[in-house]
């Protein structure tokens, strides 16, 4: 299993990029937009965590920038009806943070806009991916102290009877407004909205 490449980047379509590795080896990997954007261009070195996808008829690797994103493509390939392809248009679409959050709000008009997902598509993925992925809506892979007690405050929201949406847009509010020094004072501050 190939989990993770460095190199320098050979070329970049819309799609996919070419990796050198210093060994001389060049792996094609197929990135969503949202991680394409954020790579180097082509000469530019790179690491990426990879996710290698093997059917009957074909092999490939998927490749992200961090792990939190990566982890969050091996939960869609769980879910019945999701494939590889499928998975890549929904990581395209939107960012992995607002996916998951997406997948847990169940909020099926956001999941429709991915190219090749109805109505019903949308509310069988989100049913069956809502829990899995509950514990992705939240982190922010750029500031994990910060992501920490944000999961800490929604959780512990969560366990006073509030709703996982009602709990995680009560703690974005209060990170938005300023960042409390402590979970205890996120969590007071979450309350009081």
């Amino acid at each position: 299993m190939i989990s993770r490449l460095q190199g320098t980047v050979l070329s970049r379509d819309t799609d996919r990029i070419e990796v050198e590795t210093t060994g001389g080896v060049v792996y094609e990997v197929e990135v969503p937009l949202t991680v394409l954007q954020r790579l180097p261009e082509p000469g530019g070195a790179v690491e990426i965590r990879t996710v290698q996808v093997v059917t009957d008829s074909s092999a490939a690797l998927y490749g992200f920038v961090d792990g939190h994103e990566r982890m969050l493509f091996q939960r869609l390939l769980t879910a019945s009806g999701v494939g590889a392809k499928v998975a890549l248009a929904m990581m395209s679409t939107f960012s992995a943070e607002r996916l998951a959050r997406a997948l847990v709000e169940k909020d099926h008009t956001a999941l429709q806009q991915v190219s090749g997902i109805g109505r019903k598509k949308a509310e069988k993925i989100a049913l069956e991916l809502a829990d899995k992925v509950a514990d992705l809506a939240i982190v922010t892979p750029a500031e994990p102290d910060r992501a920490s007690g944000a999961q800490e405050a929604v959780q512990a929201l969560v366990a006073l009877g509030y709703t996982f949406g009602d709990a995680d847009r009560a703690v974005r509010d209060v990170l938005e407004a300023g960042a409390p020094e402590t979970t205890e004072e996120l969590i007071r501050l979450a309350l009081a909205r």
